[in-house]
């Protein structure tokens, strides 16, 4: 199933993986607000299809990934616009500036109130949407829904964040998201490992998806994972996939999967 704005393939199994910041591409209408180097699309969540897409296919999963850059709308921030992580510098449901802090738009053209809320009608609606009606069709057919939230970023980002981020950053909005369990599990999978640091809840705790759809209450249950680019490409341009890395870290993806798969509810 696909979009204008995202495609959705969907899976037999319980899981669905969301991708919100996979996509790179800017609207031609909406090309000229930008400066030039926005137009590169530069803090894409780079070549998670490449990385998870076979795992997916084999564990059965749904996968749902947008076509549009984050620069145009950010679907993984609340229509609302409210921060996230209160306190410490956040990006907007539009957001306005690079994660290095310097502005995307030339002077004076950023978007108004009006054109976020075109945004977010044409562009963040529809893929929550679809998001939902994948968590229902799942819920119908199994009881209950996995949602795990795919993310990357680059490991240093001062704007951000202080220092250099743990390889992997798995969030359950402090265990709220799903059943306790379902955090037990997956971060005995990352403790268990010792190629790669790692964090439960710690500066990435999920983002308004995990936050959103993390329903235990309904059977339906959230979780994020933040992986440094470090793990499976170069951070620098042009952002190659390292087919080599990526085949490293491609196993313990595996095994967060389907650990999370393994989870079945209280009768």
């Amino acid at each position: 199933m696909s979009s204008d704005v995202f495609k959705l393939s969907q899976g037999s199994s319980p899981l669905l993986i969301s991708m919100p910041h996979v996509g790179h591409e800017i609207p031609a209408d909406q090309q000229a607000r930008y400066v030039p180097r926005a137009l590169q699309s530069e803090d894409t969540d780079w070549h998670l299809e490449a990385l998870y897409g076979e795992i997916a296919a084999e564990l059965g999963a749904s996968l749902i990934a947008p076509r549009f850059s984050r620069y145009l709308i950010d679907l993984n921030r609340p229509p609302e616009d409210t921060p996230m992580y209160p306190g410490a510098s956040n990006t907007e449901l539009c957001p306005t500036r690079f994660f290095t802090g310097e502005p995307l738009y030339l002077e004076g053209q950023a978007p108004d109130a009006a054109e976020k809320l075109r945004r977010r009608e044409a562009y963040w609606r529809p893929y929550h949407q679809a998001l939902q009606a994948e968590l229902d069709r799942i819920k119908a057919l199994h009881g209950y829904a996995l949602l795990f939230d795919a993310h990357s970023i680059r490991s240093e980002l001062p704007w951000l964040f202080e220092g250099r981020l743990p390889d992997l950053n798995l969030g359950t909005v402090e265990g709220k998201s799903c059943d306790t369990a379902i955090t037990a599990a997956l971060a005995e999978v990352q403790a268990a490992q010792n190629q790669y640091s790692q964090v439960v809840n710690g500066r990435f705790k999920g983002g308004y998806i995990t936050r959103h759809y993390g329903q235990p209450e309904r059977q339906q249950h959230a979780v994020q994972l933040e992986m440094c680019q470090r793990c499976y490409m170069s951070e620098l341009p042009p952002y190659a996939y390292a087919p080599a890395l990526a085949a490293q870290v491609q196993p313990l993806i595996r095994q967060l999967l389907s650990r999370l798969l393994a989870w079945r509810p209280a009768p």
